[in-house]
């Protein structure tokens, strides 16, 4: 046997150990119980939704919401502007989500209104109206980016509080301008999914004025909420003790909001009650560092999504830690932690579909994909051994081979294998089949033409590979299209294809023409080839 036959040989027999190892063995000692070793049975191939069950969501984002939140930003980042530098004006009023209306600037301070409008002029256009008022209205570039932009930060936000979920392989995807595709394979509470997807997430701190009340029109000043501040309920029997009132009068510019939130984590109160700790990062603790010395013996509400959680007074300078205290079972704290490092989402989300797959599809979708795949392996099979005889072993073998190394790629991977992928799985044996189809039929041509056994293999091996060659990078582009533009079971096919292209390309011309050159090696002469 040459010295390049053995070498070939035994990188053929590492490579199939190794792909045993990781894509055969983990499924069949799940089946059967076994639990060891480790480091192999996680790299188990992972099913998709379509086979393993789980929650499928579609998802819009209230981008309209995200707009009218900037507005209000800005409107009131003015009106503190103006109340600094002593400029009296009437209502600060957001109109719509890319409006708001400033009246009651008086004549002689024309002036400097405007110069003290001219740090928001970059976001809004200022245009005059009569009777000292004037409308600011949101620039049509910026709508478009902040639009844009809440999409991608949603999208980012529920991907890290899914990856948080602990959830394997979940898919998800954009879809058109504002919608979001979520598929969490194995997770079929639809609930507490949308719950922890769904949740603002929105923390503020914001110092109290005043006492709380038992009604919001106890708040008010002569029927209206005071400038600069606003009326936030507080939860059910809210407060530091039971019975305290629900109603709070605080500032509206937040001393921090979750933004600043670096981390988050389940604790207890003083009371051994669960609650959550959160530490914030160097620029919230400066802020709140510098609010908390201001406003010593002042209560600071905690409000998570609109609502006070608790007002405890303020002793001391604070600066990175804080803890939010309310009526929390250790699940609701666990959630509002995951919520909290996750981020703020930067608008609503309003859900446009949802399902709940169950696994019994999945098995049945397995089931039906396995006799699939057996079935059309068979079929090839016969057809081989029928058709090229002998030979036909030679190009069996190598289909084996490469559905062994396809399985053993795609775990290694961390691919996932979805109904689709079964197709493309289907799909792979159908190119392999195609590849020796070629390459046997080129070697018969050799024959025919009264060429050795030996140079007709050498010739049709070299001549096919080049078709071989071009034709795989085909599909792989069409694959790669697939994959970039498709959404989840779509791109389980493009992943298996791929992977399914590259083992073929391997086995049909490394794999098959080492086995013709075994077979070779022990016979003394080689004047026939039954093919």
């Amino acid at each position: 046997m040459r010295t390049s036959v053995r070498w070939r040989t035994v990188s053929i027999v590492i490579v199939l150990v190794i792909c045993v190892a990781i894509g055969v063995y983990p499924i069949v000692a799940t089946r059967h119980g076994v639990t060891q070793p480790r480091f192999l049975i996680d790299k188990m191939l992972k099913l998709g939704l379509d086979l393993k069950g789980g929650v499928h969501l579609v998802i819009r984002v209230e981008t309209d919401e995200a707009l009218r939140i900037q507005t209000a930003a800005e409107s009131e980042r003015l009106r503190e502007h103006l109340a600094h530098l002593h400029v009296a004006v009437g209502n600060v009023v957001v109109t719509s989500p890319t409006q708001f209306r400033v009246d009651g600037v008086m004549p002689e301070q024309g002036v400097a209104f405007r110069q003290a409008a001219t740090e928001i002029e970059t976001t809004f256009e200022r245009s005059a109206e009569t009777n000292g008022t004037y409308l600011f209205t949101m620039r049509p570039t910026v709508q478009v980016t902040l639009r844009d932009e809440a999409v991608v930060q949603a999208r980012q936000t529920i991907e890290r509080r899914v990856n948080e979920l602990g959830v394997a392989e979940p898919s998800i995807a954009q879809q058109g301008a504002d919608h979001i595709q979520i598929q969490l394979p194995g997770v079929t509470n639809v609930s507490q999914a949308k719950a922890i997807i769904g949740s603002p997430g929105m923390l503020e701190l914001k110092i109290v004025e005043g006492q709380p009340a038992a009604s919001r029109e106890a708040l008010l000043a002569k029927g209206h909420v005071p400038d600069g501040l606003e009326i936030v309920p507080g939860v059910s029997g809210g407060g530091d003790a039971a019975g305290a009132p629900s109603y709070y009068l605080v500032k509206r510019s937040a001393a921090v909001s979750g933004r600043d939130v670096r981390s988050a984590r389940p604790s207890l109160d003083e009371h051994g009650r669960p609650a959550v700790s959160f530490t914030l990062n160097a620029e919230g603790a400066r802020r709140l560092s510098n609010v908390t010395a201001e406003n010593v013996g002042r209560a600071l509400a905690i409000i998570l999504d609109g609502r006070v959680q608790s007002a405890p007074v303020i002793e001391m300078r604070i600066s990175t830690d804080g803890r939010i205290s309310g009526n929390f079972t250790q699940e609701e704290a666990q959630n509002l932690s995951l919520i909290l490092r996750s981020g703020s989402l930067p608008a609503p989300l309003a859900y446009l579909q949802e399902q709940t797959i169950g696994p019994s599809l999945g098995a049945d979708a397995i089931r039906s994909g396995i006799i699939a795949s057996v079935v059309g392996l068979l079929l090839v099979i016969a057809f081989m051994l029928v058709y090229y005889r002998l030979s036909g072993v030679n190009a069996v073998v190598a289909l084996l081979f490469n559905l062994i190394m396809l399985l053993g790629l795609m775990a290694y991977v961390g691919a996932v294998m979805t109904l689709p992928g079964i197709a493309g799985f289907l799909l792979t044996i159908g190119i392999g089949v195609d590849s020796n189809v070629l390459i046997f039929e080129r070697i018969k041509e050799e024959l025919k033409r009264q060429r050795g056994v030996r140079s007709s293999i050498d010739a049709g091996f070299s001549r096919v590979f080049l078709t071989l060659l071009d034709t795989h990078i085909a599909a792989l582009i069409s694959a790669a299209c697939l994959f970039q533009f498709g959404t989840g079971p779509i791109r389980g096919f493009a992943v298996t294809l791929s992977i399914g292209l590259v083992s073929n390309l391997f086995t049909s011309t490394f794999v098959s023409k080492t086995l013709f050159e075994l077979t070779l090696a022990r016979r003394q002469r080689s004047e026939t080839l039954s093919i």
